[in-house]
């Protein structure tokens, strides 16, 4: 029998004796890990953060923190992220919005650079953006939307400016011919208190973190992005279906700041991908129409780096002038 020169004689002995080889101690450091998320509590992109950091403490048998730091879409979080030791102690939920968007399309709004300044993990799920309205609302469809925004002043909430949702409602606008002005929140928490007070008219948001409420009755579902139904939703039509050619949607990754150690990124890699093939995790993304998404490492990398050309390509020019002002 050959033994692999990677194999020690011990481990080789016990293979062939029959035993199960005890793999190493997960954990790298006995330093608890800090995952930056860069909404408040309650929001989102919060949910998915802490979904992942339950998942990688049990996985990796080390104390995984999630911190809030919210504002200006995520990027906050992101910048405090890029200038964090390097030491696999820090990580950052990384987001369409602060990962793609705004670096793509305002590269002047950010300290940092995607992704010279990071080193991606991988990516965890891709979801919908979907338009909510209160419960109390008079509107039930997005036609009904679409008449009140050309007959009077419709707003909506996003959770950032310049951010992946903000943008996705921007390009929904100017397809249907209409104008619906734009109120930005610090997170879905927030926004949605004020939805459901009447002092915002619409919200578009990344829906699955937010499909608790429809389920309650407090919000009301109207359109989804994509190129189907989803089938967790399947009553909920699609922009496209409307006449509204808008497919965008929202992700999101694990990243550490650039110079973290190889090995490091690689052990936090395959733990992020036995947390995404959990039951319980599968279970907790599907059912409200989000989908996991393993794509570890360099592909998270070159997955980010395509994204922000679509975006550039794909966003027309006075869309992001407008943006921007």
């Amino acid at each position: 029998m050959t033994i692999h020169p990677r194999i020690n004689r011990r481990q080789a002995a016990l293979a062939l004796a029959g035993m199960a080889v005890v793999p190493a101690r997960a954990r790298y450091s006995d330093q608890p890990i800090k995952l930056l998320v860069g909404f408040p509590p309650g929001g989102g992109g919060d949910l998915y953060g802490r979904l992942i950091a339950r998942g990688l403490q049990k996985s990796l048998e080390q104390t995984v923190i999630v911190e809030n730091r919210a504002g200006a879409g995520g990027n906050i979080a992101a910048d405090l992220a890029a200038k964090a030791p390097p030491d696999g102690l820090t990580l950052i939920l990384a987001m369409s919005g602060n990962f793609a968007v705004t670096p793509a399309l305002r590269p002047k709004a950010v300290t940092y650079k995607v992704p010279e300044d990071f080193a991606p993990i991988g990516l965890i799920l891709e979801a919908p953006h979907g338009l909510f309205v209160a419960a109390a609302s008079r509107m039930r469809t997005v036609q009904d939307v679409l008449r009140e925004a050309k007959a009077g002043k419709l707003t909506f909430a996003s959770t950032g400016a310049g951010g992946a949702a903000h943008i996705g409602m921007e390009m929904v606008k100017q397809r249907a011919g209409v104008e619906i002005l734009h109120i930005p929140y610090r997170g879905s928490g927030p926004a949605i208190t004020d939805l459901i007070a009447g002092q915002v008219d619409l919200f578009f948001a990344t829906a699955p973190p937010i499909m608790g409420q429809v389920r309650q009755g407090a919000l009301r579902l109207l359109a989804l992005t994509g190129d189907k139904r989803n089938p967790a939703v399947p009553d909920v039509p699609t922009f496209k279906e409307v006449g509204i050619d808008v497919v965008v949607t929202q992700w999101y990754g694990l990243a550490a700041p650039k110079g973290t150690p190889a090995a490091i990124v690689e052990t936090l890699s395959e733990h992020l991908s036995k947390v995404l093939a959990s039951p319980e995790v599968r279970e907790a993304i599907r059912k409200d129409a989000a989908i996991e998404r393993d794509l570890p490492g360099a592909a998270f990398e070159r997955y980010i780096v395509d994204d922000m050309a679509r975006y550039r390509s794909g966003v027309p020019p006075e869309l992001i002038r407008q943006v921007m002002q």
